[in-house]
């Protein structure tokens, strides 16, 4: 009997080694521990949040959010490892809320059986929708379930409200090009789960082409290496092999720019695009807009953009600048890429470079606030439509005064109801809005200067 269990056990982890030992590089070196781990030093470190969380033994429910292979699936991995807790993995497209439940009825079994502990991770939770995120709400709660949700979208838009507030959430940055280079180099000479069992020379040119090209994705660099290693291995079985920067640039694909045309990279690369036209930073402009272009964004939303940075923040202190960015939709339109990125960057760039006002934005600002708050005002009668019998007999129109009449082509009247005036449009000192502050601090002048005789003529006239 006790032969028979030793042989069981003996298969068993013959089995799980032969499954292991078909598993990617990238998988099969994955952290056993806390001290392994490498990267987002920000929250899991001496001190750190996560890391007081675990020594305390008080883990709640993580949210895990970043870009793809920097450490989420790992790092859930060791958190159940530490806390001895029972792992269950669901992949969040292909589990049912059947799924959820099964693992929920065994945790509180668990739990009430021997205080066992059970870790839900479930990969990409942002494509579980309400229902099934519902279902998670009363167990997350009372702590039958510790939830790790890892997901490349934002959290706070793509997770329910009552999750994420009986969640903490971690944010995952890229890994950088010496975490990258620890990992490869970590890869090649461990012998037990990485490439250590070949006779591996790296040169280092290859490693950091590696660790750029990978854009802080892990896993991508490490299947390179892997790709490089073995397909040389199973030439040359036994001898040395050479990784050098030309294996390297053979072993990856080619740079892909990560961008998601409606989440968090769409809406944050805009962002970054027209804060810099507005700081007036030319090549900021050129890069964000690169991005753009790069990662296959309608051009038309770019020029859109562009032509509304133009509009808001540049104005009258350079009105070429829309004209240019109406150009660049039209453009962008009629002749499509590539060619439109010409049209676009020579609008974007004119937007950076030129002079910003944004009076004219303030002014609407202000005038629509007022128009939304503020009691309607009726139009005064000298200035409503006077093209029609009835009007004349209402006195519409009738007391108006075509400036045109009078010199310089202007002459005082009010434009707005008695006791209603307000300034809205406040042109800046800078550009050609200096020509207009100018020319109405003019026509400001005049109306000082009529006589009293000539003011009270005219309300006389009224």
């Amino acid at each position: 009997m006790l032969e028979g269990r030793t042989d069981k056990r003996l298969f068993d982890e013959i089995e799980k080694a032969n499954i292991e030992s078909a598993a990617p590089l990238a998988v099969r070196m994955r952290p056993r521990n806390l001290a392994d781990f490498i990267g987002q030093k920000h929250f899991l470190g001496p001190d750190k949040l996560l890391t007081r969380m675990l020594e305390a033994d008080r883990l709640s429910s993580l949210i895990f959010y970043g870009p793809p292979g920097v450490g989420k699936t790992s790092l859930a991995m060791v958190i159940a490892n530490y806390t001895k807790a029972k792992f269950h993995y669901l992949s969040a497209p292909a589990a049912s809320v059947k799924d959820i439940r099964n693992v929920i009825a065994a945790a509180r079994h668990r739990l009430a059986a021997n205080r066992a502990r059970t870790v839900l991770f479930i990969d990409e939770i942002h494509r579980f929708n309400r229902a099934q995120q519902d279902v998670l709400l009363d167990d997350v709660e009372s702590g039958v379930l510790i939830l790790i949700g890892a997901t490349t979208e934002n959290p706070y838009f793509s997770v329910n409200s009552p999750l994420i507030s009986r969640s903490t959430v971690f944010l995952f940055e890229p890994l950088g090009e010496a975490d990258i280079l620890q990992l490869l180099d970590r890869a090649i000479g461990d012998s037990q789960r990485g490439l250590g069992r070949h006779d591996v020379h790296a040169d280092k040119k290859a490693l950091k082409f590696l660790a750029v090209m990978s854009d802080g994705d892990a896993r991508k660099a490490l299947t390179a290496l892997e790709v490089g290693v073995l397909s040389q291995a199973s030439r040359k079985p036994g001898s040395r092999i050479k990784f050098n920067l030309e294996v390297a640039k053979e072993s990856i694909q080619q740079k892909a720019i990560a961008y998601d045309g409606t989440g968090d990279t769409h809406y944050d690369l805009a962002s970054a695009l027209q804060k810099s036209m507005r700081g007036s930073d030319p090549d900021a402009t050129a890069y964000w807009l690169a991005r753009m272009i790069a990662g296959g964004e309608d051009t038309r939303f770019i020029a859109r953009r562009i032509a509304v940075c133009a509009a808001e923040d540049v104005g009258n202190a350079d009105p070429m600048a829309t004209v240019l960015a109406a150009a660049a939709v039209q453009i962008s339109e009629f002749v499509g890429l590539p060619e439109a990125q010409l049209a676009l960057a020579q609008a974007a760039l004119y937007v950076a470079c030129a002079p910003k006002s944004n009076a004219s934005a303030r002014a609407i600002w202000k005038a629509v606030s007022d128009v939304k708050e503020q009691p309607i005002k009726e139009v005064p009668k000298h200035l409503k439509d006077s093209h029609y019998q009835a009007a004349k007999k209402l006195g519409y129109g009738a007391d108006y005064k075509y400036p045109h009449d009078f010199k310089d082509g202007f002459v005082q009247q009010e434009y707005l109801p008695a006791g209603a005036e307000k300034r809205y449009y406040a042109p800046k000192n800078i550009g050609y809005e200096k020509n207009i502050r100018c020319y109405l601090q003019r026509l400001q002048s005049l109306i000082q200067n009529v006589k009293p005789v000539e003011r009270n003529a005219e309300k006389k006239d009224g």
